[in-house]
């Protein structure tokens, strides 16, 4: 019973250590462990929007018979990264990962994305201007 109760309170101390530490690189750095979290969860929410943006992409650069083919196949591989990649996001959200600093020329430490465009809809990859509006008044850069 000792044993139980003096685990416990090492436990207890180090998970408070393993936090507090998580919330002084959060403020630190421009990606934080909730915002790796929040990439994580968003990934698997959205993964499946790659199968409508990756043959968009390949409509534009190559044309429309490679967006039926190439661009469908390419949609589906996506869809499985993303997936996989918010897997990883959601369960090593609390430590720093080898090679995801913020900057992909920047080697290191850090809670950056797995893999780039970090996010499934972001403004180059914005189709029909559905999540970012052209005509917005102000925008924040």
């Amino acid at each position: 019973m000792k044993f139980f109760k003096k685990s416990l309170i090492v436990v207890f101390i180090f998970s408070f250590c393993l936090a507090n530490q998580c919330f002084a690189e959060a403020s630190n750095t421009p990606s934080g462990p909730f915002e790796k979290l929040g990439r994580g969860i968003a990934n698997i929410a959205f993964g499946p929007l790659e199968l409508i943006q990756q043959p968009l992409d390949v409509a534009q650069d190559k044309g429309n018979i490679a967006a039926l083919t190439y661009g469908v196949l390419r949609g589906v591989g996506m869809t499985v990264a993303r997936v996989l990649v918010g897997t990883t996001d959601i369960l090593t959200f609390l430590m720093p990962l080898p090679g995801c600093t913020d900057d992909p020329e920047d080697v290191g430490w850090g809670y950056g994305p797995l893999m780039r465009p970090a996010w499934v809809i972001d403004r180059e990859h914005n189709a029909f201007n559905f999540f970012y509006d052209d005509n917005a008044l102000c925008e924040k850069y």
